[in-house]
């Protein structure tokens, strides 16, 4: 890599990374798996900087990175073992009793998004989250806009069928959870 292709990829990392990182997130569920899945894409991006034929479109590259990376993650038998936890203080918040509520639908809403198959997780994240149309996310999957549509479908109709049976409070949130109501 020049060092115009280097300047081009850093002002790219820079202006895109935010959301990457939430897309990671979303497809694993965990913070700092995304922020390993995003450098992972990254890393393998950067290797092929050079010969990315459209320099207009890398996101598209990068978002295609991810997905695969987090296939192949899902596949290793080590992966999803360790377990990270932070040290919990002895008295909560006053913050985090004002947000209980939220948190229990959130992470009622994340459960059911892991449940999910990883090709309906994936579209979900690619279309609820990161507002991408059939075309660009059956590009991203390498699979056709009617295998998007049918897993969108399927997935909806499985994370309403989770979420019901998760509760009242987790089915009132689902209808904000990405502020557009797209679950419920």
């Amino acid at each position: 890599m020049n060092a115009d292709e280097e300047r081009e990829f850093r002002e790219f990392v820079a202006a895109r990374s935010r959301s990457l990182l939430h897309t990671a997130y979303l497809l694993t569920g965990d913070w700092e798996q995304g922020r390993d899945l995003l450098q992972t894409a990254l890393a393998s991006t950067a290797r092929r900087w050079s010969k990315l034929r459209d320099r207009q479109q890398p996101e598209t590259y990068v978002r295609r990175a991810i997905y695969h990376a987090q296939v192949d993650r899902f596949r290793l038998l080590s992966w999803g073992r360790e377990t990270v936890t932070d040290t919990l203080p002895d008295q909560p918040s006053a913050q985090a009793v004002d947000w209980a509520d939220a948190v229990v639908q959130r992470q009622d809403i994340m459960a059911a998004l892991r449940r999910l198959p990883k090709r309906q997780r994936a579209v979900i994240v690619l279309r609820y989250f990161e507002d991408q149309p059939d075309t660009e996310i059956a590009a991203i999957l390498g699979v056709a806009q009617g295998t998007v549509r049918s897993q969108t479908h399927k997935a909806l109709a499985s994370l309403r069928t989770a979420l019901a049976e998760a509760g009242p409070s987790a089915t009132a949130s689902s209808s904000t959870a990405s502020g557009r109501g797209v679950i419920a």
